[in-house]
């Protein structure tokens, strides 16, 4: 006998709880962006140990938002109600990493003090809360995100399909970045003096690898999520 599904009573949702989403993943794109910049920069002893420090943790930082953002998106293309309590603990501890790392940077003498950044980081701080604010208990989220834990595939499953889906893609976007990047070579007939070329390609092949392993993951997260187990009872 199959049962109806009923969304618990409150108030409507009027579709801006699905901003947060929107959000996660453009933190996710910033942060591939901020590993494809610091790649580069990864070995050079030249520069001063501070920078090298927020260097090496911005690069740490980009990966566990990453990751911890796919397992956000396997809640939220589930419909999962367990999403607002996690993407609310996600987004204080992203909140909180940019507070450390703008004080940070305004506290070691080897930084120069930029109004841009703070207004980037400002920025990124009050977004931030406003995607916890819709979240709220109460806000209606609650109408959106309603499945319960025994309605979404295991977590293993989504583990498992979004590391996949990262390899894959990865490989995927590599191949076709590098591909991509001595075709671009060759049409702007850049020089090869050094191994400049060779080096455009290999960083066009790495900036492919960080794209093909995001949407990689999306990709492999939403299509295990797509289907609903039935319903029974």
């Amino acid at each position: 006998m199959t049962s109806i599904h009923q969304q618990p009573a409150g108030r409507p949702d009027s579709g801006l709880t699905f901003i947060p989403v929107a959000w996660l993943i453009v933190v996710m794109g910033l942060s591939a962006y901020g590993l494809i910049s610091s790649w580069r920069l990864i070995g050079d002893f030249n520069l001063p140990e501070s920078v090298l420090f927020l260097i090496y943790g911005g690069l740490a930082g980009g990966l566990v938002t990453i990751l911890w953002g796919l397992y956000l998106l396997s809640l939220a293309f589930n419909r999962s109600a367990r999403f607002p309590r996690h993407y609310t603990i996600w987004q204080v501890a992203i909140i909180l990493w940019l507070i450390v790392r703008q004080a940070y940077t305004l506290l070691m003498p080897d930084f120069v003090f930029s109004a841009e950044a703070l207004g980037f980081t400002a920025a990124e701080i009050a977004i931030g809360l406003l995607c916890i604010y819709l979240l709220r208990h109460g806000a209606g989220a609650e109408t959106v995100y309603a499945n319960p834990e025994t309605e979404r595939p295991p977590l293993l499953v989504s583990l498992v399909a979004a590391l996949l889906g990262i390899i894959l893609g990865g490989a995927s976007g590599a191949c076709a970045g590098f591909f991509a990047g001595s075709l671009i070579a060759d049409a702007t007939h850049m020089s090869c003096f050094e191994g400049a070329c060779g080096f455009f390609a290999a960083f066009i092949g790495l900036a492919g690898l960080i794209v093909g392993a995001i949407a990689g993951g999306i990709f492999a997260i939403w299509r295990v999520n797509r289907r609903k187990t039935a319903k029974t009872v």
